[in-house]
């Protein structure tokens, strides 16, 4: 949505047998409802939810307008997120239609109220991750502190399967490797770098596993960012990054 502004991701969610749907963070209504009355005119969705990552405004400022559009649909997400209907607890899990399990992950920093949401369908296995988890990158500390980004991020998100894919909230993959390729001149940072640069879009290309390699803010026990930043201990490693990364 929004090309060149927010550059936000909205994602739509289906379990192809029952076609049951979830719509993640439709914050510009404008450009999402017009390809849902599509795909709900052609009888290959059953929306049910909306499903926000966090409260901002450019993933639940839609919520209102959405639901006046598609009438009664459940509001999955953070407590702060606009009409709100059910916030999961950290691991509470639910299913969207037959196949499709999905586990909630808090992931409080960029705003205390952020969740990731972990989905499985069979051998598929994605993450959802809003601005907590960018490619090559992590969301601003807006409502929290250095700690708890790298527990998010290096803790609950890293302990995800290696091949889980990654869906972040925006694309932002050019600016992150930027900086990435400022602190390191590692292999899998240049590989990024070039598919950055030959690709508008980057979302559902890289997992959790290449996160690790790629992305300095999950490297932070890693000595050659210690290095870099001046610091050992991993969340100080965090916050430098962090600052390193806001003056750039």
């Amino acid at each position: 949505m929004w090309t060149g502004k927010g550059n936000n991701y909205a994602y739509l969610v289906t379990d192809e047998p029952t076609r049951q749907s979830v719509i993640i963070d439709p914050a510009n209504p404008p450009e999402v409802i017009p390809e849902l009355e599509k795909q709900l005119q052609a009888g290959k969705i059953d929306l049910t939810a909306i499903v926000n990552t966090h409260h901002h405004w450019d993933h639940a400022g839609g919520n209102n307008e959405m639901l006046d559009k598609f009438g009664k649909l459940l509001v999955i997400g953070g407590k702060n997120c606009q009409s709100v209907t059910q916030t999961p607890a950290h691991g509470e899990s639910f299913k969207i239609g037959e196949r499709i399990s999905v586990k909630a992950l808090h992931t409080p920093c960029h705003t205390q109220d952020s969740i990731c949401y972990f989905m499985q369908d069979g051998e598929q296995k994605v993450v959802f991750t809003g601005d907590t988890l960018f490619i090559g990158g992590c969301g601003r500390f807006f409502e929290g502190t250095a700690p708890e980004m790298h527990k998010a991020l290096n803790e609950t998100l890293a302990s995800l399967p290696d091949d889980t894919k990654v869906y972040p909230g925006h694309e932002y993959t050019k600016g992150n490797v930027k900086f990435c390729i400022a602190v390191s001149q590692s292999e899998p940072i240049k590989k990024l770098q070039a598919f950055a640069d030959q690709n508008q879009e980057t979302q559902g290309k890289f997992t959790i596993g290449d996160e690790k390699l790629h992305n300095v803010f999950m490297r932070v026990t890693d000595p050659e960012i210690q290095k870099k930043t001046g610091k050992t201990d991993p969340v100080e490693v965090m916050a430098a990054l962090r600052e390193m990364k806001n003056a750039m």
